[in-house]
């Protein structure tokens, strides 16, 4: 089962597509376009964090965990100051958010005014899910349920490829100019061109 669809069936889709005003199809267009770009940004964490998974999964903590998750999937509006917040720990600065929305409009045909709002909530959602999966890891190794995750997302550390990201290996291919793995980086010298 590929992201979009692990979302789709925690009530994810609906919840952001009830809160944005648009259809379910659309929010699933937009989300295959900007997960991509969210697990690149947590695997960059993970990669420069000097411990690793286990940095990774206290950041995740700090952001609020699975709440995150619980939050978005709440009848109320989403607070999205927890979803900027990851965002801004993932990516570094609003611009990065800008550009990955603006790439995500160009992919997806979805408005990118509607993307900018979606991605603070899918970046809570991703955040979510991965702490829940860390939670639900042996309490030996909880970055084990992270680094699987991460790792089933991105096709691994070692740039696997699109293969283990299911339907978002094409979206993600696309993204990944230099074929690394994490489409991230690459979004970001797009910026700076």
């Amino acid at each position: 089962m590929n992201v979009t669809d692990m979302i789709a069936q925690m009530g994810g889709l609906q919840s952001i597509a009830k809160e944005l005003g648009v259809t379910e199809a659309q929010a699933k267009s937009g989300a295959a376009a900007l997960v991509p770009a969210i697990v690149g940004g947590f695997k960059k964490q993970a990669q420069a964090a000097p411990d690793g998974m286990d940095g990774l999964g206290g950041l995740i903590g700090k952001l609020g965990g699975g709440a995150l998750l619980d939050n978005v999937l709440a009848p109320q509006a989403t607070d999205v100051t927890k979803g900027n917040d990851v965002l801004g720990a993932i990516f570094g600065s609003k611009d990065v958010s800008r550009a990955v929305a603006q790439n995500a409009a160009a992919q997806s045909g979805v408005d990118a005014s509607v993307l900018k709002k979606m991605l603070p909530m899918l970046a809570m959602v991703v955040t979510g899910m991965m702490a829940k999966q860390g939670a639900g890891a042996a309490p030996s190794a909880p970055s084990a349920g992270l680094g699987g995750m991460l790792g089933g997302l991105l096709g691994g550390a070692a740039g696997g490829g699109g293969a283990a990201l299911g339907g978002l290996g094409g979206i993600a291919k696309m993204f990944d100019a230099d074929g690394d793995g994490n489409p991230l980086d690459d979004i970001m010298k797009l910026m700076k061109r």
